[in-house]
């Protein structure tokens, strides 16, 4: 078997979705002043990086992180080449057209978004669900839906999507990932209550 990481690596000033808590990582305590151990201390959103989005991300009073279903995030998924869809959204023809298999309960959409993480910056200019692509994605059963950048979609698709039990994964990282089918293992931390956490993420061929 072999493991492959897809998560963007969490990292003092790493780009974040416009207006999210930027990432400080630095050290609290430290040897080199003195103290017998390192250690380091973290702020940033819990939208940071590869992460999973949590029902009360768009639906006030809905279940937070410890509401998510790890059996959704670990089992069998299909990475889907979505490279050729242009415009600045993704929608019901879109998917229908880039053949996802039948019956396939977690999909990661790889797209030209990829491209983005070799940027310093945050940009608004990537491919994201519109409200008809995530109907689609509820309509086909999926449970688990992916992305390669900061957001899976747009807020009509964030509310259908979160409101049918859908998990969306975003902000994978698919730069070196051929277009298959893999073992998915996403674990988010149980931020209690959370609209989202980090995750590690990982894909076994």
């Amino acid at each position: 078997m072999t493991f492959i990481d897809v998560t963007i690596p969490i990292r003092d000033g790493m780009p974040v979705y416009d207006r999210n808590p930027p990432v400080r990582l630095r050290r609290a305590r430290a040897i080199a002043d003195g103290d017998v151990v390192n250690i380091s201390e973290i702020d940033m959103g819990t939208h940071t990086g590869t992460h999973v989005d949590a029902p009360v991300h768009f639906i006030e009073g809905a279940p937070g992180m410890e509401s998510v279903p790890l059996d959704a995030l670990c089992g069998p998924a299909v990475v889907v080449d979505g490279t050729s869809i242009s415009g600045d959204s993704i929608g019901e023809s879109d998917l229908d057209a880039i053949d996802i298999p039948a019956g396939a309960e977690r999909v990661l959409l790889k797209t030209r978004n990829s491209e983005l993480w070799s940027q310093k910056e945050f940009t608004r200019d990537f491919l994201r669900l519109d409200g008809s692509g995530a109907r689609f994605v509820v309509a086909r059963g999926i449970r688990t839906i992916g992305i390669d950048y900061l957001s899976i979609g747009d807020h009509e698709a964030h509310r259908e999507l979160l409101g049918a039990g859908v998990v969306p994964v975003e902000g994978l990282d698919l730069r070196k990932i051929e277009p298959g089918s893999y073992t998915f293992v996403c674990l988010p931390l149980d931020l209690v209550g959370s609209d989202g956490a980090p995750a590690r993420a990982i894909l076994i061929d």
